[in-house]
């Protein structure tokens, strides 16, 4: 296994380095100009070696880890739930996670806003509030296998 140079514990699916988050991060918006939107769930998806799925312990840590990686990050990590959104599925997914990423529109303060969440064992996944009252699902990005 590799010593991450951040963390400076070995680098795993469910504890990816502060490196690889934060790169991957920074990089989502010029992801969303390069990926055509139709090509963006199977780009997503991992190859190679498959995990099994971790317990909800483990996707609970990772997720807030992660979580922490992203608020350290700004400036360079753009805010907001797409960034965080797509982040977190692409870890997950790696990691083993049966997870979706739903996206929804919806009515805030009386304008149409957006939004983006992680769902896991069929409820979403770390958010403040249940996005799915407020938001009409849209689109939606599944694991494949």
């Amino acid at each position: 296994m590799k010593t991450s140079w951040w963390s400076r514990r070995p680098e795993s699916p469910g504890h990816p380095s502060a490196l690889r988050v934060l790169a991957f991060a920074a990089a989502v918006p010029l992801l969303l100009r390069v990926q055509r939107l139709p090509e963006l769930p199977a780009w997503l998806e991992p190859r190679g070696k498959v995990f099994p799925p971790p317990d909800p312990e483990t996707v609970q840590a990772a997720v807030r880890r992660i979580d922490r990686l992203l608020a350290a990050g700004r400036p360079l990590v753009r805010s907001g739930c797409l960034t965080r959104g797509l982040t977190l599925y692409w870890f997950l997914r790696r990691m083993g996670a049966d997870v979706s990423l739903r996206f929804g529109m919806g009515t805030m303060n009386g304008s149409m806003s957006g939004h983006c969440w992680i769902v896991y064992q069929g409820e979403p996944l770390a958010e403040r509030r249940d996005p799915r009252p407020l938001f009409t699902e849209t689109w939606r990005i599944e694991a494949s296998r």
